[in-house]
């Protein structure tokens, strides 16, 4: 069997320190958790050689023994020997065979390779605590109205086969996000779940175009209305309202209704403007007399 280099696996040097190790594992852990990744054979494993490192150097005397022989491991329980008999006889003690510089992963207790159960006689810590871990956010889509954003709402939510419940406010906004506490993967270990985001995606509106808390529509004018002045009935997002036409209005020309554009986010009461623009519509299929008229105005 071969010697095991446990501080590359955990990606440190042999100088590492003792919260250097436990930094270290509690990444790579976290990283290759066979929870995390079901499906992965080569990610299992790594986390049980990450586990096997964090094993040996988080205990003081196991890294001791493994700094001390090195690539020399085949060597240690002969040399223990040694010195011990060396002990006994009051000599001095034989000097340490020279660790080659080594690297390693940080790993929690589990199943151990032969290199350990020869070095170390297979034996663990028992009871060591478990790392506990966050579990996943989630990210997912909702698509609604531009009417359905006028007004705060509820929606049923399924993400994972369960229905959620979620309130919309007024006035959210195209891209905008909803944060749901706790609605994500589960925690690993008796972590904490972790969060969902909802990301509200806004479709376009056939007759109202928003920007801001403001809305913009074109509403169709009839000549005669344009010309004499008058009023027009129009629909806005809260029902219809009656619109004074001044005289002599031109083709293009704006009106802006105050308080009668979108909510604004989370301010109760408090709305943006409506700006209309008019399409003057000239008359088709006009009489004979109508086209006399006509050409009488054109000729004053």
């Amino acid at each position: 069997m071969e010697f095991i280099d446990y501080y590359k696996i955990l990606g440190l040097d042999k100088t590492a320190s003792t919260e250097q190790i436990k930094k270290a594992y509690r990444k790579l852990a976290r990283q290759y958790h066979p929870d995390l990744n079901p499906n992965d054979k080569d990610a299992n494993k790594k986390f049980q050689q990450i586990n096997e490192a964090n094993e040996v150097l988080s205990d003081p005397e196991k890294r001791k023994k493994y700094d001390q022989y090195g690539q020399n491991w085949q060597h240690a329980e002969a040399y223990e020997k040694a010195k011990q008999s060396q002990q006994t006889a009051g000599g001095t003690a034989y000097s340490t065979y020279g660790g080659s510089e080594a690297f390693g992963d940080d790993f929690s207790s589990g199943d151990f390779s032969d290199f350990f159960t020869s070095m170390f006689g297979g034996s663990s810590r028992g009871g060591q605590s478990q790392v506990k871990f966050r579990g996943q956010d989630y990210n997912a889509e909702l698509q609604i109205s531009l009417r359905e954003a006028y007004t705060t709402h509820q929606r049923i939510f399924t993400i994972n086969e369960k229905n959620i419940r979620i309130t919309i406010p007024a006035g959210i906004a195209n891209g905008q996000t909803i944060k749901l506490k706790g609605h994500g993967g589960a925690g690993v270990n008796g972590g904490p779940a972790g969060d969902l985001y909802i990301t509200l995606t806004i479709a376009e509106d056939p007759v109202f175009k928003r920007l801001g808390d403001d809305l913009y529509t074109t509403v169709e004018l009839d000549l005669y209305t344009a010309v004499l002045g008058g009023e027009k009935t129009i629909d806005t997002l809260d029902g219809k309202v009656k619109v004074k036409v001044p005289p002599e209005t031109q083709n293009g020309a704006k009106t802006r209704l105050k308080g009668k554009g979108f909510p604004v986010y989370k301010k109760e009461g408090i709305y943006g403007d409506l700006i209309i623009t008019w399409l003057i519509k000239l008359p088709v299929n006009l009489t004979e007399k109508q086209k006399a008229l006509f050409r009488e105005l054109s000729q004053s």
